[in-house]
């Protein structure tokens, strides 16, 4: 196995020097190929506030600078085990939604032809439902965890079928999902009505409110999500406004008492071990935040991220090592 190639040495070079890629990571086009590959999607004509989430991809890298290569609470080097790249971001029309989601689309599952797993940056959540079909392609219907302040499981908004409200009904439509795993986790806020509530548990959904999270503690949500998954491959969904704004103020739609960045994270580490197949981080919107606060939770999310994918690479490379039953290697 080559070796993999990892982020600039800032011994050598100032974080706050160089090009801004993820976590100074190479570009795609500088290794030969990537088994994880971040990529940028800028867009939010999908919106139904607050604009601006569209300038979210360039946030986040710009913030994940200080992103170093060991992750002492997951122990894993997830730079070093894995080859991982900057893709660059999907260049989409601003003015086409449709045009949009099949152009996301096709270069999602371009850039996952040969195995890569991707984590992608956002956008507005809109992005989810191609990510979604590009990983479903691949791996058949999927497992969702849904992280937000919202269900975006709406049915219409202004009569438009695909806006950032309404990507996991269609996903659900299209059976591309797995709907006995399904989860929200840190929802909140008014709602239109009790019905939305009603329609998203009949589409699957099972839900944990972020006030669940405050009263029941990160282990045992997570356990919990663990159990609901389990082997099942799985795509997890966050969109930054599960924080609460204290935590995230640069998003769109911000609602009071959501999770902190700290339960969110220990949230991911507790699913070390599930099937992960894909992943997004969305609706990070610069132009409302203070201080970098939203881009650096998001960078941090995004990282753990990876370094969930660079256990589950550890795992599949001990598991192919072992001998099989008649004592050869396994093929």
């Amino acid at each position: 196995m080559t070796e993999p190639r990892g982020p600039v040495d800032s011994s050598r070079v100032p974080r706050f020097a160089g090009p801004a890629t993820f976590a100074r990571l190479p570009r795609l086009d500088e290794v030969a190929r990537a088994d994880v590959a971040v990529v940028g999607v800028p867009f939010d004509a999908g919106v139904s506030y607050r604009p601006g989430a569209r300038f979210g991809p360039a946030a986040v890298r710009e913030a994940s600078r200080l992103l170093r290569p060991y992750h002492p609470g997951l122990d894993v080097s997830p730079f070093a085990t894995q080859q991982v790249a900057d893709a660059g971001d999907i260049a989409v029309n601003p003015f086409d939604i449709g045009e949009a989601i099949e152009t996301i689309q096709h270069a999602a599952g371009s850039l996952q032809a040969d195995g890569t797993r991707l984590v992608t940056i956002g956008g507005d959540h809109t992005v989810a439902l191609p990510l979604l079909r590009a990983a479903a392609r691949r791996h058949g219907p999927v497992a969702v965890l849904h992280f937000d302040a919202h269900l975006d499981t709406w049915d219409t908004y202004f009569g438009a079928e695909h806006t950032h409200g309404t990507p996991f009904r269609r996903a659900v439509e299209e059976g591309i999902l797995d709907t006995s795993a399904l989860s929200h986790v840190g929802t909140r806020g008014p709602l239109y009505g009790k019905q939305d509530l009603t329609e998203d548990q009949k589409l699957g959904f099972g839900i944990v409110t972020s006030a669940d999270v405050y009263r029941r503690g990160a282990d045992e949500v997570a356990d919990q999500l663990r159990q609901r998954i389990g082997d099942r491959p799985l795509y997890i969904s966050i969109d930054i406004d599960c924080l609460d704004p204290a935590h995230a103020p640069g998003t769109g739609t911000p609602e009071a008492g959501g999770l902190t960045s700290r339960e969110l994270l220990e949230i991911l580490r507790g699913l070390a071990g599930c099937r992960l197949v894909g992943a997004d981080v969305v609706e990070v919107a610069p132009a409302y935040d203070h201080a970098e606060i939203t881009s650096v939770a998001a960078s941090h999310v995004a990282y753990d991220l990876i370094s969930l994918l660079a256990l589950q690479e550890n795992g599949e490379r001990a598991e192919e090592r072992l001998p099989a039953a008649d004592g050869g290697p396994r093929p």
